[in-house]
C-alpha cells in the first residue's frame, strides 16, 4: 500500500463520523463513543432512579406489591418471580433488563449507563457488582475533553454487560465492562471478570479466568453425604 493510501486510511479511521455530532447522549452510549453524563436529560433519568433506589431500600422485605411497583418504575424489564433483597443502586435503571426468578442478595450495584442484560433463573450473591462506564486512562482527559462544539467537558463511554440464563455470581463478583458471561456459568467469590466467559464454565479469579468446564460429574447426586434424603430432579428411577 501507498503512502498516500496509508494516509488517507489513517485520516478516515480518525475523522468525526458523519451526523455524529447531531446524535443525543443516549444514542451516543448506544453507539459506544464519548457522552457527556452531565447532560440534563441523563441526569433527570439518574435522578429518578437514584431517588427510587432510596424508596425500594426503605421497604421492608415483605412488602412485595410496593417493591415491585418501585421496580416496574425503574427498570427496563423485570421477569416475575424475582426477588431482590436490598438495598439496591442502580444507577441508569432503565438500561438494565432483568428475566424471569432472578435473585439477588444484598447490596446489589449495577451501573448501567450501556445495556446490562440478565437472563433467566440467575442467582447473585451479596456484594454483587456490575459496571458498564469507562473513563479516559489520561487524568487530563478524565477532567476534560473538548466537544464537537468546542466546549470542554467531562466525558465518559460505555460498554454494555450480558449474563446469559441459569448463572450463579457468588459473594462481592465485579463484572468490567464489555463482558459477556455464558449460560450455566458459576463465577467465584471476590472474582473480577474483565473478559467474556463461555457458557457452562466455572471461573473464579483476579482477574477471573475459566477454571473447568462444569459437567455431570459436579452434580449433587455424586455427593450423597450432602444430598442426605434429598433427590436430584428427573434423576427418580
Amino acid at each position: 500500500m501507498s503512502g498516500k493510501n496509508d494516509k488517507g486510511g489513517r485520516e478516515a479511521e480518525f475523522a468525526p463520523a458523519a451526523g455524529r455530532t447531531n446524535m443525543d447522549e443516549e444514542d451516543k452510549i448506544k453507539a459506544g463513543i464519548l457522552f457527556c453524563p452531565a447532560d440534563p436529560k441523563l441526569k433527570a433519568i439518574k435522578l429518578k432512579t437514584h431517588n427510587l433506589n432510596l424508596e425500594y431500600n426503605k421497604t421492608r422485605e415483605d412488602e412485595s406489591e410496593k417493591r415491585a411497583e418501585i421496580l416496574s418504575q425503574m427498570l427496563g424489564a423485570f421477569g416475575e418471580g424475582g426477588f431482590i433483597q436490598g438495598p439496591i443502586a442502580f444507577h441508569y435503571g432503565i438500561h438494565t433488563k432483568i428475566g424471569k426468578n432472578f435473585f439477588g442478595n444484598f447490596n446489589l450495584t449495577i451501573q448501567d449507563d450501556a445495556e446490562v442484560t440478565i437472563g433467566d433463573n440467575c442467582d447473585f450473591g451479596p456484594n454483587v457488582t456490575i459496571v458498564t462506564p469507562v473513563h479516559p486512562m489520561v487524568a487530563s482527559e478524565r477532567r476534560a475533553l473538548l466537544t464537537a462544539d468546542g466546549k470542554e467537558k467531562r466525558l465518559c463511554y460505555a460498554k454494555p454487560v450480558h449474563i446469559g440464563s441459569r448463572c450463579w455470581l457468588c459473594a462481592s463478583v465485579t463484572v468490567c465492562p464489555g463482558v459477556t458471561i455464558g449460560d450455566n456459568c458459576v463465577i467465584g467469590a471476590g472474582s473480577v471478570v474483565t473478559r467474556d466467559i463461555p457458557a457452562n464454565s466455572f471461573a473464579a479469579g483476579v482477574p477471573c479466568r475459566v477454571v473447568r468446564e462444569i459437567t455431570e460429574a459436579d452434580s449433587m447426586k455424586h455427593k450423597p453425604e450432602i444430598l442426605a434424603d434429598n433427590q436430584v430432579i428427573g434423576d427418580k428411577k
